[in-house]
């Protein structure tokens, strides 16, 4: 076999490989827009108890994402109701620049584990597949929200949709006396064990359970749906 010959083999196996590439990501953009879409749907009158949701957290390099700060993991649980499934999802990503000494002791990420994940706009595909359409929660989710719109259009080139609520959302109707800003504040008060805090992961797992402890609240004030909690806001304002 001539050089040439095995030049041309080469060339098609690498083709190949980055056609398939392209072409699984075409369809991963394909579905994610399909979800975006499913996303927009009005929800606010279907019973909480069968809507699917999402609990998630991000862990950040800082807090301004259009001034260089980055996403360095995802974390997520699914819930229904009341209950926490037992689907989860969790990614690092490799970030355009290393974080701080002081975010990685806090976050507990580490520079190789970092440098060995996948680029954001992989991540953001395989969380956006988890997601579905479902409604997205998060404990502070200002900052939840700011870093996925600015994520999702410069990653995807696509605008973030996707319903995001606080936790306060709930707790402002169910512990209206209570004034805790920490997610730990929130666990000791409600006898949820803290762990591993500052973990994408552990601190979804933490608000989910915080989440589902105050919607039992809810239901049995009578709150059944979404446009329920929305109109006792507004009337608390």
């Amino acid at each position: 076999m001539n050089l040439m010959t095995i030049m041309r083999q080469i060339s098609a196996r690498f083709t190949s490989g980055v056609s398939s590439s392209n072409s699984d990501q075409a369809s991963q953009m394909a579905r994610f827009r399909h979800y975006q879409k499913e996303a927009q749907k009005d929800v606010l009158d279907e019973p909480l108890h069968e809507l699917p949701m999402v609990v998630f957290d991000l862990e950040t390099s800082g807090f301004q994402p259009d001034y260089g700060d980055s996403i360095l993991s995802i974390g997520a649980v699914k819930i229904k109701g009341s209950s926490i499934l037992h689907d989860h999802f969790y990614k690092t990503i490799k970030p355009k620049r290393t974080p701080s000494a002081e975010i990685l002791q806090l976050t507990g990420l580490t520079t190789a584990e970092l440098e060995q994940s996948e680029a954001l706009k992989d991540v953001l595909l395989a969380f956006y597949q988890f997601v579905g359409s479902s409604t997205l929660i998060a404990h502070h989710a200002a900052h939840e929200r700011r870093f996925m719109r600015h994520a999702t259009w410069h990653e995807l080139g696509r605008t973030f949709t996707h319903r995001l609520i606080d936790t306060s959302f709930l707790t402002q109707l169910t512990a209206a006396h209570q004034s805790f800003e920490q997610l730990e504040e929130w666990c000791h008060a409600y006898d949820i064990v803290v762990g591993n805090r500052h973990h994408a992961l552990a601190d979804a797992h933490m608000a989910a359970q915080l989440w589902v402890k105050h919607l039992v609240v809810a239901d049995h004030a009578g709150y059944s749906t979404l446009s329920d909690l929305y109109k006792a806001l507004a009337a608390k304002k």
